[in-house]
């Protein structure tokens, strides 16, 4: 800066408010040092800035498996929110570990990220407050709501999978089975509530033997609907916790010559594009991604920028089911 202002004859003053543009400065003036900073190539330091101001425009994401497509499109909601307000996102890969959930959250403290959004479903509760002490945090996902853990934003987990048994059932299906995710994970728990809560509805009891719970991945899934499938009594429709199982169960429907959905009905959660590619394509419940991610934004916006602590809030996003071919 203090080349910038002695070839362009101003004060280091001036290049700072032309830089940051809190303060007016004459067009001319402002024209001036712009074409000084082009000839010299100057790139503002930001570490040094964020000293300065305590921000470093930053903000952390975290997610258990960046390869499952709804992750990559709640990071295009934040962005929506956040790019325009001046912040960049910087996303970690869990793989759903505690101890993995843990360190990147110590890890964005000691860098001072100015906040995150978390979908970490491992962290005990006294860990998440602990984090809490250090920067604002919205949880994204799974679990209820406790207003001293922050904002949550989440679908309706229950209710969206509860939709599609009862569409099962509606349809005439007599052994629906449910393949959910990782046991005591928030999403996988509560889809579970829900496809219990549509069965006791009609006053069915639930076959243990017909749930089983497994990774929220296409590999998972066809080894589930395998083990479903070698019963001898098999399901005639599997309920599925996300859209990469509901693909895993289409393979393994394939492998056992079993038509979709003549002999077997399948239903996706989340409404993935790969849904409706598939062949067949998927009946799934829309778990809006983008819609999600825009939320947690706006829910960690309103904390950053506040002057001071508002209470916490949960907000839940409606689902809907899309009917497709699968069922």
């Amino acid at each position: 800066m203090t080349e910038v202002a002695a070839q362009a004859g101003v004060s280091v003053t001036t290049v700072s408010h032309v830089l940051s543009g809190r303060r007016p400065v004459a067009e001319s003036t402002r024209a001036r040092v712009l074409e000084v900073i082009e000839e010299l190539g100057y790139q503002p330091n930001s570490l040094a800035q964020g000293l300065r101001t305590r921000r470093t425009m930053t903000v952390g994401l975290l997610v258990p498996d960046l390869t499952n497509p709804f992750y990559p499109m709640v990071l295009r909601g934040l962005d929506d929110v956040l790019v325009p307000a001046g912040y960049r996102v910087v996303v970690c890969n869990t793989d759903g570990a505690r101890e993995q959930e843990d360190a990147f959250l110590r890890d964005m403290a000691t860098r001072s990220v100015d906040g995150a959004v978390v979908a970490a479903f491992q962290l005990p509760r006294k860990d998440l407050l602990e984090h809490r002490k250090n920067m604002p945090v919205v949880r994204l996902g799974g679990g209820y709501f406790d207003a001293d853990l922050g904002d949550l934003v989440r679908s309706d987990d229950e209710g969206g999978m509860a939709q599609a048994v009862r569409y099962l059932l509606e349809q005439g299906r007599r052994k629906v089975a449910y393949i959910g995710g990782t046991r005591h994970t928030g999403p996988s728990d509560l889809r579970e509530a829900g496809y219990r809560r549509a069965l006791a509805e009609v006053d069915r009891v639930v076959d243990e033997d017909l749930v089983v719970r497994g990774g929220f991945t296409r590999d998972a899934g066809r080894e589930a609907a395998e083990a479903l499938l070698n019963r001898e009594e098999r399901p005639d429709a599997i309920a599925c916790a996300n859209d990469l199982i509901a693909i895993g169960v289409l393979d393994a429907a394939r492998k056992h010559g079993l038509k979709v959905p003549d002999d077997l009905a399948v239903t996706g959660y989340d409404d993935i594009d790969a849904a409706s590619l598939v062949h067949p394509a998927l009946t799934t419940v829309v778990n809006p991604a983008r819609e999600v991610g825009r939320a947690c934004g706006t829910a960690l916006l309103r904390q950053l920028t506040a002057e001071e602590a508002e209470p916490a809030r949960e907000l839940v996003i409606a689902n809907s089911l899309v009917r497709r071919e699968s069922a």
